[in-house]
């Protein structure tokens, strides 16, 4: 058994992990098969796509999914830890699966994920929800055959969380869910420490893919035909300060454009290692989306740096107008927390002149939420509830006017649509994604379309999605 360790996670090093690939033992193979897992998936696209490789190391094992939790076998949380809200839901999730074991014996449940990197959730688990299986770590994913297996035969609970990483390994099986759209991971963990923030903790150091695993993924993936690839990581920019001296996130970039797949994005950015030859990258290369993520989080310096974010306003707007005149048809999201300790009413309007500055295309708001550890938990919470949820309701009446009048701007016009489906509201309509990622509900298609990118003409826009028809050649 192995417990997380907040102190061994926050410790600095250097590399001191193992490569190697991936291969199931040969007496795990097909195991368990005509066993059913149902998998839940809380929390960010690098959650995502942690599920698609868990999905391909059960399908290795014998197991198929199912979406109803009353037939499974086995019930897999893959969890999230950047909100209180998302414990809550994995936790309710397990008081259901209790009362199920209660009639299924042989039910198994797993716990996995962000939340099991916490020391605190682990000792509640351990205390209340011991009928659990097995517990893996977000460093140790690849050890889940063992664990699934050793706590049948053991018939106990087994954790195997680990505070730092020691090994980054490759050819792990993967299932992916969406037919046209990948998620490639090119950067693990995070340096930054945000004072809000248990990622760090949670997901380890930064640490990067060789680039020619990476490459060597994503022609795999054009060979197999998907039009978009995003890359991703907590902290995308800063992809390979760990691993070269002379080659970073805009090589990377112009090497994955080079490579010809039809779409390339990349998230999440932070603004303090976005650079100017990133910049240059994208506005080169047609196939690079002008879509960006660039969390600010709040628009009031003194916040920023009680938030430990190492930019303020003015370079940030530096370099939010840099990518605007440079990069053409560039949309901005962005993250904001309202409520941080000691916001003041005068620090939260700044916030709101940044946003009316912005326009952002999209922007995804929070009150702040405390996370065990983190500096910002021992700070002085002295907002009332009330008052975080009135400026959410007041920044969100300001973001939504510019996502409006944004959508405007596509009125009467062709764009570019990478198509993914049918509408899940009207059969007879399809939906899919600009260059800028928005959604577009799209009439007069067919399921030829699907999986291709096609022109649309826009027709209505809405605060959320934009109505078009399908422009036939």
């Amino acid at each position: 058994m192995h417990l997380p360790n907040y102190k061994e996670a926050k410790t600095t090093d250097k590399r001191e992990y193992e490569e190697k690939n991936y291969k199931l033992k040969e007496e795990y193979k097909d195991k368990f098969l005509g066993k059913k897992c149902f998998l839940k998936t809380y929390g960010c696209q690098m959650n995502e796509h942690d599920s698609e490789i868990i999905t391909g190391l059960l399908t290795e094992m014998g197991f198929t999914f199912t979406d109803d939790y009353l037939e499974a076998d086995l019930i897999l949380l893959n969890t999230c830890s950047i909100r209180e809200n998302a414990h809550n839901k994995a936790f309710g999730m397990l008081g259901r699966a209790k009362h199920l074991k209660e009639e299924k014996k042989d039910l198994m449940i797993g716990l996995c994920g962000c939340m099991a990197q916490e020391e605190g959730v682990i000792t509640n688990l351990l205390e209340k929800y011991s009928y659990l299986n097995f517990v893996i770590g977000t460093h140790n994913i690849f050890e889940l055959p063992d664990a699934l297996v050793k706590s049948v035969e053991e018939g106990k609970i087994q954790i195997e969380v680990y505070s730092r990483e020691r090994e980054l390994v490759e050819n792990l099986p993967t299932k992916r869910k969406n037919k046209f759209k990948a998620y490639v991971t090119i950067i693990y963990g995070c340096d930054k420490f945000c004072t809000y923030c248990i990622v760090p903790y949670t997901r380890g150091r930064q640490r990067s893919r060789k680039k020619e695993e990476i490459l060597e993924e994503i022609k795999k993936l054009k060979e197999e035909n998907y039009q978009e690839v995003t890359l991703l990581g907590q902290n995308v920019n800063a992809y390979g300060k760990d691993l070269y001296e002379d080659y970073s996130m805009a090589e990377l970039l112009a090497d994955v454009a080079s490579l010809g797949i039809p779409r390339v994005r990349f998230m999440t950015s932070h603004p303090w290692d976005f650079t100017d030859a990133m910049i240059d990258v994208i506005a080169k290369y047609d196939n690079i989306m002008p879509s960006i993520h660039l969390p600010v989080q709040s628009g009031s310096d003194r916040i920023l740096k009680l938030m430990g974010r190492r930019y303020n306003i003015e370079s940030y707007l530096t370099l939010f107008h840099k990518m605007k005149e440079r990069i053409k048809n560039c949309a901005i999201s962005t993250d904001i927390i309202v409520g941080f300790p000691t916001e003041t009413e005068e620090d939260f309007e700044k916030t709101l002149e940044l946003v009316k500055e912005c326009k952002y295309d999209n922007a995804f708001t929070f009150i702040y939420s405390p996370r065990e550890n983190t500096p910002a938990a021992k700070m002085k919470d002295d907002i009332p509830l009330s008052e975080k949820e009135s400026r959410l309701y007041r920044l969100n009446e300001v973001v939504n006017t510019y996502f409006l009048e944004n959508n405007k701007k596509l009125l009467n016009k062709e764009v570019e649509v990478l198509v993914e489906g049918k509408s899940l509201k009207k059969d007879e309509e399809y939906f899919g994604y600009t260059d800028t990622n928005k959604l577009v509900n799209i009439k007069n298609g067919n399921d030829d379309i699907i999986g291709k990118i096609v022109k649309v003409k826009i027709t209505d826009a809405k605060t959320w999605s934009l109505d078009g028809e399908y422009v036939s050649r």
